[in-house]
């Protein structure tokens, strides 16, 4: 018996990942041969650390070992935190990218710019001017696609203190490698590489 659709590891994993006071983000189920992998994207307002990413990774181990749904399939399962790249398009995302500096695409133009406060329906970015950065409104319906962009170097502090510093727990720019990935290790622990913690338990 192969694993369940993602759609039903949605259903089995929600309502438990909102009780540790996380959201899940995606749901990818990849097969090889008689293997799986499941992989949970999850994430919080302050962020998803190593030590978490193992925790829940044997929370919801357990959470399946439960369900007959998985029978005695093998699988890896990996629980992750969003990387860059991934677009931004609920109102949580742009909160907790503030600070970050993000490629956003409107109908007639492409602006980047760090990610400043969310008031309302639109979303503060700090963006170059001739006298220096300002800060510009743009509405959220007007926003076609939105990507965190990779930065190596700390954000200019001018920039940050106007897009209203980072949220708590997030990691600034030029902080972390954000241009290799390490798989985890056998032992559920990993590497931070493009803004990504994980965990792995096989199965």
């Amino acid at each position: 018996m192969p694993v369940p659709p993602p759609e039903r590891i949605v259903e089995l994993v929600s309502d438990l990942l909102a009780s540790q006071g996380y959201d899940l983000e995606d749901v990818v189920v990849t097969a090889a041969g008689k293997h799986s992998t499941v992989r949970l994207m999850v994430d919080s307002d302050a962020g998803l650390s190593l030590d978490e990413a193992a925790r829940l990774s044997r929370l919801l181990s357990d959470s399946f070992d439960a369900v007959s749904e998985f029978g005695e399939s093998p699988y890896v399962l990996e629980v992750t935190s969003p990387g860059i790249g991934r677009p931004l398009t609920l109102d949580r995302h742009w909160r907790r990218a503030q600070g970050r500096k993000a490629k956003v695409e409107l109908a007639d133009e492409t602006i980047v710019g760090r990610i400043g406060e969310l008031i309302g329906d639109e979303i503060r970015l700090v963006v170059p001017d001739r006298s220096g950065p300002v800060v510009r409104g743009i509405p959220l319906a007007e926003i076609r696609n939105a990507v965190v962009e990779v930065e190596f170097s700390p954000p200019n502090p001018r920039e940050l203190e106007l897009a209203g510093g980072l949220p708590d727990g997030r990691v600034a720019a030029g902080e972390i490698d954000e241009t290799d990935e390490e798989p985890a290790d056998e032992d559920g622990t990993a590497d931070g590489s493009n803004e990504e913690n994980e965990a792995r338990t096989d199965k």
